[in-house]
């Protein structure tokens, strides 16, 4: 919301609503205005009477398809990671989350950093059955994107050296998987990096399509000569769209030139372009799903979180991948997305 329209919506000056946020010491609105703010942006009245949430600089955070963002769409993403810093908080406290396992690997060439991080993670070429649950098990925490902030592909940060990503689950699943895997890429190559121009989204790019499709992989399942139709079959072998290996066989000269073109073409007009109609399951995060398990047997719900940390329900069940409750009575967590169970009071991914 601008200032302006949070000011019609509350009776007030653009310029007073401006005031009220940049220096609550000094301007402090009545109850009523509270009242009016709380039902305007629809967070609980308590919510502007705690401490300060920490903040999010925008030059620390990655974007993706930063270039066509607007200044209200990045605070919008910010806004999300801020409360996805604080959802990160309260299950520190509860549980003991997996340790960060994300190296450095700054300066590296993309492709190499692809090698070597699978080297590291003992994943040699086999594909990545779900690529949210592997970071998730060396500790990046995973969130999911709030409706407000749906026209950001992704983004990843670091705060207290803890790694987080944020992902639009609006898209296809396997362009999503791509945006986990190039935001990863991020962590591993610019944590320290003041550059944050299209050079280092390429380099992104360029890890996301090595780590997800490896060369030697690629050589020994896919033929030399291959049609549109033969894509979109092996494509399932990486989970990956069928434009996305039809780009990795064009880097790895393993296409010409003219057969890139005519597989481009062939495959946009069979609507692969900007959908997947041949597509695989989205992936979710298990790590928030065994949390919330695991607080439901205390009978502990999203709308219990919800009020603790003083946030709409739905603010935090968007960031949730939609999980979602009825009432902190319910016997059980409502899900939108299929869920397997998980039983330890002290939770580690393994």
């Amino acid at each position: 919301m601008t200032y302006k329209s949070l000011a019609d919506h509350c009776g007030i000056s653009s310029k007073m609503a401006s005031l009220y946020e940049k220096f609550p010491d000094d301007y402090q609105p009545t109850e009523t205005t509270v009242d009016k703010i709380s039902s305007a942006l629809a967070f609980p009245k308590d919510f502007f009477y705690q401490d300060s949430i920490e903040e999010l600089e925008f030059e620390t955070v990655a974007f993706r398809s930063l270039k066509t963002l607007r200044a209200a769409q990045k605070n919008a993403a910010t806004g999300a990671g801020r409360i996805g810093i604080l959802l990160n908080d309260y299950f520190e406290r509860k549980f003991n989350l997996p340790h960060s396992n994300i190296p450095d690997y700054g300066g590296f060439p993309p492709e190499e950093v692809a090698l070597l991080i699978r080297a590291e993670w003992n994943l040699g070429d086999k594909s990545i059955s779900n690529l949210i649950n592997l970071l998730e098990a060396y500790g990046v925490r995973v969130f999911s994107l709030s409706e407000n902030a749906q026209e950001v592909d992704a983004f990843s940060f670091w705060k207290g050296g803890i790694p987080f990503v944020f992902l639009n689950t609006k898209k296809t699943p396997e362009r999503s998987r791509f945006d986990c895997a190039h935001e990863l890429g991020h962590l591993l190559m610019h944590r320290y990096s003041e550059n944050k121009g299209n050079d280092i989204e390429k380099e992104a790019d360029r890890f996301a399509s090595a780590f997800l499709m490896p060369e030697s992989s690629i050589r020994v399942n896919v033929p030399r000569f291959i049609t549109a139709n033969e894509i979109i079959k092996v494509k399932s072998r990486w989970r990956v769209s069928a434009m996305a290996l039809t780009y990795r066989l064009k880097a790895l000269d393993h296409l010409t030139e003219w057969q890139y073109r005519n597989l481009i073409i062939e495959l946009s007009k069979m609507g692969y372009r900007s959908n997947e109609p041949i597509g695989i399951e989205r992936e979710k995060s298990t790590l928030l799903e065994n949390l919330l398990t695991e607080l439901s047997k205390n009978r502990v719900y999203i709308v219990d979180i919800a009020r603790e940390l003083r946030l709409p329900v739905d603010e935090i069940s968007s960031l949730l991948f939609k999980f979602s409750v009825v009432s902190s009575s319910s016997a059980t967590i409502k899900k939108t997305q299929n869920t397997a169970s998980f039983s330890k009071p002290q939770l580690y991914i393994v």
